[in-house]
């Protein structure tokens, strides 16, 4: 080599040297959250004390000891506020609906089981239709202005009875002041004389599918199924969905959220209100700094067709363009069959005990035709089904789009999967698929469902452990407002099988609690394809973790939901419980 030459390379390695230590020096510092135990999630290193996160990632998971290498090159300090204390993922809702969920948790409730706050002590909870209708007078005494109407959510129909309001009870009630009852299922309303004549409703309606008319011709207030329940709610929901309202509505949900362990939740009907709208309610409630939540957005697909018509899958594409770390754009919704807890699902022979029919919200002769351009542009499609009807309906659906289009790895999701039978699971896994199921069925509905549809069905009802002995990558969700967010009570539900009796029903589709963590955390971010981001506390991911104050292994399975959530971490930040404020 020339002195020349030598002299370069000199140059060149103090440069490069110089290089390194300043890019070391404009990074972060490393952050050592160091706690009792940390649950990883991830089945090949499961157990840590310590774990290093730089901008927002984790770069490192172990014992102090295994971290050193990395603090042996960089600045960090070591955060022991955890340290007696026990870290896991942070828990991921995968069918939730920030926008519907945060308001009708806002509403004046009429639920049958309690409600809980992130502010103060939650709603009771009412346990019959005339403990219903005396809560309803106090809304009504409680109205600022006789016009204002009183929208109250949460009545249910099966628990309290099995008889629908209808507009002669309600003007009981109220025969001037508009009265609307959004029942717990979301799907049906009920309107008392003043709020249909407020709302324009006419006889003309009552040719609208689940319009229900009386006697005389009529609207009888009883608007039921999706369709009905729309023409009813369009005006009042629009007013609801100014941001001064909406966005406050949609924080109340992500507080409660947070309070319960949640790091990532989704939106499984984006789009079924106002596009545009919903765009800028989502950009501000998740890309703010101060929010602790990140968001998985899932379109509805019939409603973008209806808005944009041949455009509908290169809009909804586009929406990917406007993922950040907080706000992610994935796949599409559909709608097999309709309702649990109204009890509008389909159910397959012998069908329903009292006779009734379930309802169709895409007719199977349709759901290959509607699904197909989705299923060939490459999305995940997730679908709303519910009766065994309804599975079969949509696993028929799902062989006829492989067999037209085959593809790998589509995730092509089942969400709610209520009532099914273990020859469904095995071709779930056949075909694919993955389920997200509520586990509130079993817990909250099983014993209203058993007098409808036979012990048998409704005790077996979110057959978890079938799932999984199937092969099935199985999640649950709670679909808020049909429950509220409460990962650590839908582990409880998963391991004890329980009714709202205390007996536990269909006790060998009990599963583990590892099994359920995974529901919760690994799983469910799989369920919504953001597994390399989050649910698992691993190099490379997020630093989203939830804080419990006890180990949910170390705890009788009895008592998992009285476990304390101390706070939770998103990207690094940590995120106490107690500074939760309206």
């Amino acid at each position: 080599m020339t002195r020349r030459s030598a002299v370069l390379t000199s140059v060149l390695a103090t440069l490069l040297s110089a290089g390194i230590m300043a890019a070391q020096e404009q990074a972060q510092p490393i952050t050592v959250f160091v706690a009792q135990k940390i649950i990883t999630m991830d089945p090949g290193w499961p157990e840590a004390t310590a774990v290093a996160v730089r901008d927002g990632k984790i770069i490192s998971v172990g014992s102090l000891d295994d971290l050193k290498p990395w603090l042996d090159k960089s600045p960090y300090k070591i955060d022991r506020t955890f340290a007696d204390m026990v870290l896991l993922p942070g828990f991921v809702e995968p069918h939730g609906h920030p926008f519907i969920g945060g308001t009708a948790l806002s509403l004046p409730l009429l639920t049958y089981l309690p409600i809980p706050s992130p502010y103060c002590p939650g709603f009771p909870g009412v346990k019959t239709r005339q403990e219903a209708a005396a809560k309803l007078k106090e809304y009504v005494a409680q109205a600022k202005s006789p016009d204002d109407t009183v929208l109250s959510w949460g009545y249910d129909l099966i628990a309290m009875g099995g008889q629908h309001l209808d507009k002669t009870m309600l003007d009981t009630i109220s025969a001037t002041q508009p009265i609307l009852v959004w029942d717990a299922s979301e799907h049906f309303v009920y309107a008392n004389t003043a709020a249909m004549k407020r709302y324009g409703i006419t006889k003309a309606d009552t040719k609208i599918n689940g319009v229900m008319a009386g006697p005389d011709g009529e609207p009888n207030g009883q608007f039921l199924g999706v369709t009905a329940a729309g023409r009813i709610l369009a005006a009042p929901m629009g007013e609801l969905a100014k941001p001064a309202i909406a966005l406050k509505n949609m924080k109340y949900l992500m507080d409660l959220s947070r309070k319960n362990g949640v790091t990532t939740t989704s939106e499984l009907d984006f789009g079924a209100l106002n596009i545009e709208l919903e765009q800028g309610l989502f950009d501000q409630t998740f890309n703010n700094p101060q929010m602790p939540i990140r968001c998985v957005v899932v379109t509805d697909g019939a409603a973008m067709t209806a808005a944009k018509g041949d455009q509908a899958i290169p809009f909804v594409q586009g929406l990917t363009k406007k993922n950040t770390d907080k706000l992610i754009f994935h796949g599409v919704k559909f709608f097999a069959d309709d309702s649990f807890l109204s009890l509008g699902m389909v159910m397959e022979n012998p069908g329903y005990i009292d006779g009734r029919q379930g309802i169709f919200l895409t007719p199977p002769d349709k759901m290959v035709e509607t699904w197909l351009p989705w299923w060939k542009a490459g999305f995940q499609i997730n679908v709303h089904t519910n009766g065994n009807g309804g599975n079969r309906a949509t696993i028929n659906a799902l062989e006829a789009l492989m067999k037209a289009y085959p593809r790998t790895d589509h995730r092509f999701a089942f969400q709610h999967y209520g009532i099914s039978t273990p020859e469904m699971a095995r071709q779930v896994k056949v075909l694919g698929g993955v389920v997200s199921t509520n586990p509130y069925y079993v817990y909250a509905r099983s014993e209203f469902g058993a007098p409808y549809f036979g012990a048998d069905r409704a005790y077996a009802a979110a057959r978890l452990k079938t799932l999984l002995d199937a092969g099935v990558v199985t999640s649950m969700h709670t679909d808020t407002a049909v429950a509220p967010p409460v990962p650590l009570e839908e582990l409880w539900i998963a391991v004890n099988r329980f009714g709202l009796s205390g007996k536990v029903r269909a006790p060998e589709e009990r599963i583990t609690l590892d099994q359920a963590l995974r529901m919760v955390t690994i799983d469910a971010a799989y369920t919504l394809g953001v597994e390399k981001e989050v649910g698992s506390i691993q190099a490379g991911k997020f630093a989203d973790f939830v804080v419990l104050e006890r180990d949910p292994h170390a705890v009788p399975v009895e008592k998992i939901r009285d476990i304390k959530v101390w706070g939770t971490v998103s990207g690094g930040r940590i995120f106490p419980a107690s500074e939760i404020r309206p």
